[in-house]
């Protein structure tokens, strides 16, 4: 009897050790990652029109690359929120409606913030994860396109809007020092409305998808 407790007991601490010894619980980790944002910016609905724009008037917000940060704490070994430090500029052209490229909004500046609730999986060597969590767009600055100055326009403004984000990633350790590589993906679904002055008179409102994916590569530390 004695040696089949042994036995178990040994058995236990086998199954158990390196469990206790990859336990993540408070840990934080830290993400730094270059980010490529592609948002669609396409055209949902035109609200206001003083200025008589084409039927088939369509726009794109341009992708950019951007660096990123990313702060995430463990909560279980398993669970852990996640949230991003980072700025992006684009601009609004047109596609379709009129000439190709054509410039409605100049370097309008968004910070996504965003907070996601994250589940990661045990898969050997890498750490596969999926999220899921709300966003909010803040444009800190814009302006009107070239385009739109020689028909008046003195101001643009992008509205700050609430939206939901979705994630997937993998991060991959390097050693047991705490360092490792990490791919992420994320896909937000977030509309913004555009607005057009002249002086004080609105005169042209349109509804937009932002909808945008942000893919990032980069390395990590868990400490």
């Amino acid at each position: 009897m004695k040696t089949i407790l042994a036995i178990t007991s040994a058995a236990v601490a086998l199954v158990a050790s390196p469990a206790a010894a990859q336990d993540r619980t408070g840990d934080v980790q830290i993400k730094l990652m270059g980010t490529a944002v592609l948002p669609d910016g396409e055209i949902d609905e035109v609200t206001v029109d003083a200025v008589g724009l084409p039927a088939d008037l369509d726009t794109r917000a341009n992708d950019n690359v951007i660096p990123k940060v990313s702060i995430e704490y463990f909560v279980t070994n398993n669970v852990s929120f996640e949230t991003i430090v980072g700025i992006t500029q684009h601009d609004v052209d047109t596609v379709s409606g009129f000439p190709a490229g054509t410039e409605l909004v100049s370097d309008a500046q968004l910070i996504p913030a965003t907070i996601t609730a994250k589940y990661h999986f045990d898969a050997g060597g890498i750490k596969p994860y999926i999220g899921a969590g709300p966003a909010y767009f803040l444009w800190v600055s814009d302006e009107p396109g070239a385009a739109t100055i020689p028909l008046g326009v003195t101001d643009t403004d992008l509205s700050d809007e609430f939206g939901f984000a979705l994630q997937a990633g993998v991060d991959i350790p390097v050693g047991d020092s705490g360092f490792g590589f990490t791919l992420d993906a994320k896909r937000y679904f977030v509309d913004t409305t555009a607005r057009w002055f002249a002086g004080d008179t609105l005169v042209i409102e349109t509804e937009h998808n932002l909808d945008p994916w942000l893919l990032s590569a980069g390395v990590s530390y868990r400490f």
